[in-house]
């Protein structure tokens, strides 16, 4: 009896610590994924919007979609930020929290200044939104070399 229960035992331990393996890989591939979709909309977003702003100035209607994407955006920054990154990429997860942040900032300047359906066009001497985030493509392929996808 004893001996059936320590096989059982070790069986049981066996599987859990099975099991713990397998979730690691799949928040790794998961992780991996979020992080190869941020970056595809960051990029779209930072090649695409400064265009967009130009037309703010003057076009309530260009101004209005800037509003939008710009607030998107400053989302898909936010939930990417919560994100739990494996410890392989933790430094370098946080490397693009910290580009996030400035986008942030810069986004926050830009719909700040968005008044009256149109942009103030001071506001596009400042564009570190997008040069944060275009800069963000170079420490996402990082991750993806880092977790293998």
């Amino acid at each position: 009896m004893k001996k059936t229960s320590i096989a059982f035992l070790i069986l049981v331990i066996s599987f859990l610590s099975g099991c713990s393996v397998i979730e690691g890989a799949n928040n790794t591939l998961t992780y991996a994924t979020e992080v190869t979709e941020f970056a595809n909309e960051a990029t779209i977003f930072a090649k695409d919007t400064p265009a967009l702003a130009q037309q703010a100035v003057s076009n309530k209607e260009a101004a209005t979609e800037l509003e939008a994407s710009l607030q998107v955006m400053k989302t898909n920054i936010e939930e990417f930020n919560e994100l739990q990154p494996p410890e392989m990429a933790a430094d370098l997860h946080q490397q693009v929290v910290t580009q996030n942040e400035n986008a942030i900032k810069g986004i926050d300047l830009y719909l700040n200044n968005i008044k009256d359906g149109t942009l103030d066009p001071a506001v596009l001497e400042n564009n570190e939104a997008f040069k944060s985030l275009g800069e963000i493509k170079n420490i996402v392929d990082q991750i993806r070399d880092l977790v293998g996808q």
